[in-house]
């Protein structure tokens, strides 16, 4: 049997999406090519695009017209990016590189790198709701996902955990708050993902529910090993600043269970991961994949 290939899978998946973002993203007008330059800057800077592949890995559990998807699978990904872009700027983590580059306010300014993440946020929500790019999505697949995305990433998901983590800078955390901030940054974007497919599969809502903890499962793990290669990893294999985490006093695994315990219970997390999925066979096995690479990545 031949090793199942992630970086092709991953690659195959990306470009559907990319292919999407470079018909959809375009300038409307003279006045907004600029923001749309910040906003193509950052969608095309690479990345590893997991995220899309979750959606079209769950989807495919239930059907197989993956076209269905790519709006929506390119819709969590830009929402994504907008995060990125907006940790990156000087209030928030101060990076100067992500994924090899320059951020996104080193190249355009702050004022432009935040627009660009406001407009990469509410265009997400634009793509999902757009019955023209959606005609095979239900009125109510399109409420849920949009509602079920918007609560993975405000103030009871990605946001709050995000000022959770700026909280926890200031030096008081302990274990919990980093269990708080780990699974809302990180988990809930990437439990919602795998959520999504069932939702666009038309899954029933034990199917939701069991993929949504697959996420949140796989999700917390990918936050955990990435607190691991900040301390383990250098700059060009990353492709963004290490060592920040450190230096910067930032709430994460390491800094609180050490870098042992912290790979046990990443592994711990993707051996519940798979027992989850377990329920629906060989249909499952790119999600069986994906838990496995992202605990065995090094960037």
């Amino acid at each position: 049997m031949s090793r199942f290939d992630m970086k092709s899978y991953l690659g195959f998946w990306g470009g559907k999406v990319e292919d999407f973002f470079e018909g959809y993203m375009q300038p409307h007008d003279p006045h907004t090519k600029n923001l749309m330059q910040a906003m193509r800057y950052s969608l095309f800077a690479g990345g590893k695009r997991i995220r899309p592949a979750l959606v079209y890995s769950a989807y495919g559990i239930f059907e197989g017209y993956f076209d269905k998807v790519t709006p929506f699978a390119s819709a969590v990904e830009m929402l994504h990016t907008y995060s990125l872009i907006h940790d990156d700027l000087p209030a928030m983590d101060d990076d100067d590189f992500r994924r090899g580059k320059p951020t996104n306010h080193k190249v355009f300014g702050e004022a432009t790198a935040i627009l660009a993440g406001d407009g990469l946020l509410t265009k997400a929500f634009e793509i999902m709701c757009n019955k023209e790019l959606n005609p095979d999505v239900t009125p109510e697949q399109m409420l849920e996902a949009a509602y079920k995305l918007a609560d993975a990433t405000g103030d009871k998901g990605m946001v709050g955990g995000q000022i959770a983590d700026m909280e926890a800078e200031k030096g008081f955390f302990d274990a919990a708050a980093v269990d708080f901030i780990h699974t809302h940054k990180t988990s809930r974007l990437l439990a919602y993902s795998c959520e999504l497919g069932a939702i666009l599969g038309f899954g029933t809502e034990d199917d939701k529910k069991r993929l949504y903890e697959y996420g949140m499962r796989i999700g917390l793990a990918f936050q955990i090993v990435d607190d691991i290669l900040d301390i383990t990893s250098t700059t060009e294999e990353l492709g963004k600043d290490v060592g920040s985490d450190v230096e910067n006093g930032k709430a994460t695994y390491p800094a609180v269970h050490g870098i042992e315990d912290s790979h046990r219970r990443a592994e711990l997390l993707i051996e519940e991961a798979l027992q989850i999925i377990s329920f629906y066979g060989s249909t499952a096995d790119p999600c069986r994949e994906i838990a496995k690479y992202i605990i065995e990545r090094k960037n």
